[in-house]
């Protein structure tokens, strides 16, 4: 397991300052960093062990404070997201001095009105909280402005922030290591704050270098960005190829949560409000909503499109003409769901002649030289009233048309969904306009369903794959319930991965009814036949459950009451087990949980009738089995080249038998966890 970097006063550290692309990698020597006078220094390899009373009361706070709903996978889950590892299902223990890499929302985290605590905010905070107070070795990372107005957002001010907000010493790294280095030590665990990844163009890049870069050291990646979500990243993306687990903290969870909700059509009417200027980019996610929605609200400057596109008279300077055809294709779709379409009826307006004065002129009598900059209170007015009756709305985009000095019908829109909300109304608010007019405005913010990234939503309503979602580890999405399963859950548990057509369980399952059983099998189709038939019902030590193992064997197993004692892989398809295959079975994520789950003493059973494929499956447990993991060789079992002779079970797959007959040699070999990496 790699260190974190050390920053000690009596001495100086050389850190990678940038990562270049090219060969040469540039070293440079930096000052030690301090923070309110005390010497910014690691944190503490048995860091656990620091009042631990004290860290536990945390974490009973930030589990108690998480009251949003989380994810129900089994009820309405939306097919557009795979199920994603959470921290919150991940168990502390597997926490405990873990150096854990997390990329926090400046967005959410870095606003002055944090500390106020929308939802999104505490859940942003309890993620960096509940990992400290685990006993995790905790580094942020993430991207902000450098200035924003008169204060300047270096390294040092965002570590102060976000420790009078964590109420944690924050320390700022300002910079990244690329060398694993020695444990830290100190008699408190900081909290290491990581430099600006906006001034770096590899993070933009993806870069794997950099990523690699990133991930040097770090057991378990976070990803708590969710406003980052829609971009590939090296901190989002690129650091999950190097990281294992990778998780989703609580904001990024709840955000995915809430974006479900913009799915589902459950409560009727479902009204939808549209701010924002371009809407030839928006088509798709336009469709969608009114194939989903019973009105559209346009308050936007893309209002003015909409309108033209009815036929009305607007000013053709605010009209794109660039985007005519998508705006009609948009109405067209919508009248024939029968979806209603509104637009403003005023707006209030400015002219550069004029400064700081505004007039309100009916949407079709705007005079020449005004611009307009809000919708009027007509508009106002006849949007309260089609909300009345509606029992879910979606507010996303602006709805001010330019930047102007005048007073924001954002603002009195917010007063109205306040007012909505008090009659049980499912609101969701998406942006960072929006919401921080609902935080402004609403007597009760924790009622609202709020998304600060606007960009995200429309990704998502477009239809598009959010690139950070699909970098997270997948987890099983259903509980298993083992008594259910099995007539005594607390036997040793074996698992052969990729079961086919379960003649190898059958086998086992017959000899050993001490044990039980448990196929992992991709396809569906096989699965449903291995259950349906006579054997499974007649004893209930097997089972056979559809998924993804490589991704999905942790959630599964680590809810099993007894002891895992073996874990087999047999014959898996070459094609899949290619070094350069995406999707190959036999990678690190899943040998570290085999590894983490099984007992001392327990085994691996590895088998191909490729040589290559055996070969490079002992390499890869091996190598990520962090040393705990040794190959039985037992002279009189073993062929010159360290294979074994024959099946130390004597039950054959279907694969291996037609492979025996055919007089083919099959590449066998039994690992053992060792009881000396206790």
């Amino acid at each position: 397991m790699g260190q974190l970097l050390v920053l000690n006063p009596p001495q100086r550290t050389l850190f990678y300052t940038r990562l270049i692309t090219h060969k040469q990698v540039k070293l440079q020597q930096f000052k030690p960093c301090w923070f309110n006078g005390v010497s910014a220094q690691s944190l503490k390899c048995h860091c656990v062990q620091l009042s631990l009373q004290g860290s536990l009361k945390v974490i009973e706070h930030v589990e108690s404070s998480l009251n949003y709903n989380a994810f129900d996978y089994n009820e309405g889950h939306s097919d557009d997201f795979p199920h994603v590892q959470t921290l919150r299902n991940f168990t502390k223990e597997q926490l405990v001095q873990k150096v854990v890499l997390v990329r926090f929302d400046s967005t959410i985290l870095l606003r002055e009105e944090a500390d106020g605590m929308a939802q999104s905010a505490s859940n942003a905070v309890f993620t960096i909280k509940y990992l400290h107070a685990a006993g995790a070795r905790v580094i942020l990372a993430s991207d902000w402005r450098v200035d924003n107005n008169l204060k300047s957002f270096d390294a040092e001010f965002v570590a102060d922030f976000l420790s009078s907000l964590l109420h944690y010493k924050v320390v700022p790294a300002q910079c990244v290591s690329l060398d694993r280095i020695s444990k830290m030590q100190s008699r408190e665990p900081y909290i290491l704050l990581l430099d600006n990844l906006s001034e770096l163009k590899e993070d933009v890049a993806n870069c794997p270098k950099f990523a690699e870069a990133l991930s040097s050291g770090v057991d378990i990646f976070v990803n708590d960005s969710f406003s980052q979500c829609h971009k590939i990243l090296a901190s989002t993306v690129g650091v999950a190829r190097f990281c294992s687990p990778c998780l989703a903290g609580f904001h990024f969870e709840e955000s995915l949560n809430q974006l479900i909700k913009v799915k589902e059509t459950n409560r009727k009417p479902y009204v939808a409000i549209i701010g924002g200027g371009s809407i030839r980019d928006k088509v798709a996610a336009l469709q969608f909503l009114a194939s989903r929605c019973d009105a559209l609200i346009f308050v936007g400057m893309m209002s003015f499109q909409i309108m033209h596109a009815l036929g009305l008279s607007v000013p053709l300077s605010l009209v794109d003409h660039g985007a005519v055809k998508e705006a009609f294709d948009i109405v067209q779709f919508a009248q024939r769901k029968n979806v209603q379409i509104t637009y403003p009826k005023d707006f209030l307006c400015e002219n550069d002649r004029f400064p700081g004065k505004f007039q309100l002129f009916p949407s079709h009598g705007i005079m020449e030289g005004w611009v307009p900059v809000d919708i009027g209170p007509v508009s106002l007015d006849e949007i309260q009233s089609l909300l009345t009756k509606c029992k879910k709305t979606l507010w996303i985009g602006s709805v001010k048309f330019c930047k102007s000095n005048c007073p924001s019908g954002a603002y009195k829109l917010a007063q109205i969904l306040d007012q909505l909300s008090q009659s049980a109304c499912d609101i969701t608010v998406v942006g960072n306009m929006a919401c921080e007019a609902i935080m402004k405005e609403s007597s009760s913010v924790s009622v609202f369903n709020m998304v600060y990234g606007a960009s995200v939503v429309w990704e998502f309503l477009k239809g598009r794959k959010l690139p950070s979602v699909i970098a997270l580890d997948r987890a099983y999405p259903f509980y298993v319930d083992w008594n259910r399963v099995y007539s005594d859950p607390s036997r040793p548990l074996v698992v052969d991965i990729g079961s086919g057509n379960g003649l190898f369980l059958f086998g086992m399952a017959k000899r050993r009814k001490d044990l039980n059983f448990l196929g992992l099998e991709i396809n569906k189709k096989l699965v449903r036949r291995c259950l349906d038939s006579p054997q499974t019902c007649a004893l209930r030590n097997r089972y056979f459950i559809a998924a993804n193992a490589t991704s999905t064997f942790r959630s599964i197993i680590s809810s099993y009451p007894g002891k895992l004692v073996l874990v087999s892989i047999l014959c898996p398809n070459p094609d899949f087990n290619n070094p350069e295959h995406r999707w190959r079975m036999v990678q690190r994520s899943l040998v570290e949980a085999i590894v983490e789950l099984l007992v001392y003493n327990g085994k691996v059973f590895l088998q191909s009738d490729i040589e290559a494929v055996s070969l490079r499956m002992k390499e890869e447990f091996l190598k990520h089995g962090k040393g705990k993991l040794i190959v039985l060789e037992e002279s009189d079992a073993i062929t010159e080249q360290g294979w074994l002779k024959d099946n130390p079970f004597g039950v054959y797959s279907d694969w291996e038998q037609h492979v025996l007959d055919r007089g083919d040699p099959m590449y066998r070999l039994m690992l053992s966890k060792s009881t000396s990496s206790r």
